[in-house]
């Protein structure tokens, strides 16, 4: 993974389990990698891999049980929340873009329509 200089690295690292949640790359229930296995794969610190799965638990999408690891959330809804919350941030950047292109969210809708077809 390529991190943004501009942005701390443990977000970067979230949202990025956060889209595998979405997508269905991590499925409910499944079990993540340790925290230092989290930080080899990603090239970071374990404390910042630790950071990682503090708030992705504090967000309700992960869940540590006591010796046994870390496990995406089986909270159906949650991961649907998640869903709809990462697709408008998408639609809100892709908005925001194109204004300031100078085109109105009446011609981005249009365009969007012709695309699918």
């Amino acid at each position: 993974m390529q991190f943004d200089p501009m942005r701390p690295i443990w977000l970067q690292v979230m949202g990025e389990i956060e889209t595998d949640i979405v997508t269905g790359v991590r499925g409910p229930g499944e079990k993540l990698p340790g925290g230092r296995e989290l930080a080899v794969s990603y090239g970071i610190n374990p404390n910042t891999a630790a950071r990682v799965y503090q708030e992705l638990e504090k967000a309700g999408l992960c869940e540590t049980r006591r010796g046994m690891g870390t496990f995406v959330t089986g909270n159906a809804e949650r991961i649907a929340a998640l869903r709809e919350e990462l697709a408008r941030k998408a639609v809100n950047d892709f908005l925001k873009k194109v204004g300031s292109l100078g085109v109105s969210r009446e011609d981005a809708a249009r365009m969007i329509l012709e695309e699918e077809e």
